[in-house]
């Protein structure tokens, strides 16, 4: 009787240890997955010139996705800072949209990436000339201040 009641105990100990190692893990991932924070990158510039500093705010509500894109205005405009449309995460899948008006033109942006601890790296969509066009980027998070 001793040994199976021995045998259980060890049994539920493993069990339990096996759980714990299971949601540390999970919470590891999740983390490392996590958007929310403050992202930056660099957008190329025209016709060669000096590319130009992106901000991405991000905050993640459950699988909801919620921030603000700011990008510095042309020629020392002031920045221009747009709501993010869709904003979702799945696993480490982000993608969102950005609409911008120009003229009285709608300019839509779809980003998707994949998020890697302080890194996103994906590609962004957008219609230029009737043609649906597609670049790189890849924003690093800022450090907490």
């Amino acid at each position: 009787m001793l040994r199976k009641h021995a045998f259980t105990s060890l049994l539920t100990l493993a069990s339990c240890a096996l759980l714990a190692v299971g949601t540390a893990a999970q919470l590891q991932a999740a983390e490392k997955s996590n958007p929310t924070g403050t992202w930056t990158w660099k957008t190329p510039g025209r016709n060669g010139g000096e590319g130009r500093t992106a901000t991405l705010k991000l905050k993640k509500e459950g699988e909801k996705v919620t921030g603000k894109l700011s990008t510095p205005g042309r020629q020392g405009a002031d920045a221009r800072e747009t709501d993010i449309e869709d904003g979702k995460i799945d696993g480490d899948e982000l993608s969102f949209k950005v609409t911008r008006e120009f003229n009285n033109n709608k300019f839509v942006q779809k980003y998707h990436g994949k998020v890697s601890g302080d890194s996103i790296k994906g590609k962004v969509e957008f219609d230029r000339a009737g043609e649906t066009q597609s670049r790189d980027w890849e924003a690093k998070r800022e450090e907490k201040k």
